[in-house]
């Protein structure tokens, strides 16, 4: 539906005929023509005065224009597009990615090829990302060191654009679990959302760090976050062989989830892999519907460019 943001502006269109009524008339300098006493000499000043005449009617005219469609464009000229509904469910979620040295194993598949741990978390983590919608979603890489890749956003495609280009090494090789846990809080102690939730998913043990995964949990729990873990590898650190490496710490994820009220899942293949994220869609389900948003669509340039181009005929006419 077309209408103008600010209608009362088009009440200023008598302005230029007020101000000319109420300043004083501007004295114009007299002129001399001298016309030889012949008729060619009368007729040429007739046809002068025609001219003169003609010119100051198409500055009037162009002027004129000038003014009215100033006068539309600052009137804010728009069509109000139909509304969409944006979903919103209140919830802030965080997705925090183990990304050290052992998610490079190749134990996993994909359409029955062998890929690394780190290649089908990115491809189902980032279809999981994408079903978001109506969520608030930020993702969190750790490695030694844990970093902010994605702030808290609706565009849930841009957080899972960053899960498909996370790489091996940028955040260092060790298992910060304590660090990529603790930044997540320290972000969320910043939502005024309803529902805060973290997604931490390792493949390892935590190894680095200055506080324990058991104690940030307790911050989470008192925070009223809740932590839901993915343990990820095919082999349990309890049940691996002293000093075998790429084995995850699944019972300490699992105390995480415990201390903080969330839920704890293993994960040994790329089958439950996906499994998990449709678990996930079903604990914290999305938004079904969501707050109108009126989007208008602006066209006060036109009449604004227009009436530009009139002025600068108007100014070249002059200037003849």
């Amino acid at each position: 539906m077309f209408e103008l943001a600010q209608p009362w502006l088009i009440l200023l269109a008598p302005l230029p005929v007020l101000v000319r009524r109420l300043l004083p008339p501007r004295v114009a300098g007299s002129a001399h023509l001298i016309v030889p006493d012949r008729i060619g000499g009368a007729l040429l000043a007739a046809g002068r005065a025609d001219r003169a005449g003609r010119r100051a009617d198409a500055r009037l005219v162009l002027s004129w224009l000038i003014w009215g469609l100033l006068l539309l464009a600052l009137s804010g000229p728009r069509d109000l597009a139909p509304a969409r509904a944006l979903k919103v469910s209140g919830r802030d979620l965080a997705i925090v990615l183990d990304l050290s040295g052992s998610m490079v194993r190749d134990d996993f598949h994909l359409n029955g090829a062998p890929v690394t741990r780190l290649a089908a978390v990115k491809s189902v983590g980032a279809d999981f990302a994408r079903r978001r919608g109506g969520d608030r979603v930020a993702l969190i890489l750790f490695g030694s060191e844990a970093y902010y890749a994605a702030p808290f956003t609706f565009d849930v495609s841009s957080v899972a654009r960053r899960i498909e280009a996370a790489t091996i090494g940028i955040s260092g090789r060790a298992t910060n679990i304590s660090d990529g846990l603790g930044l997540a809080l320290k972000r969320l102690q910043r939502s005024e959302a309803r529902s805060k939730v973290v997604i931490l998913l390792s493949d390892g043990s935590n190894n680095a760090g200055m506080t324990t995964p058991r104690d940030v949990a307790g911050l989470a729990a008192r925070k009223g976050v809740r932590v839901h873990t993915i343990a990820l590898g095919p082999k349990d650190k309890e049940s691996a062989a002293p000093g075998e490496r790429g084995v995850v710490d699944a019972a300490t994820l699992r105390v995480i989830s415990e201390i903080s009220g969330g839920e704890s899942f293993r994960v040994r293949n790329t089958e439950d892999l996906v499994e998990v994220g449709r678990a996930l869609d079903r604990l914290e389900t999305t938004a079904s519907d969501g707050l109108a948003a009126e989007i208008y669509r602006e066209f006060w340039i036109w009449p604004a460019a227009v009436a530009g181009l009139l002025a600068l005929l108007l100014a070249w006419r002059e200037a003849r």
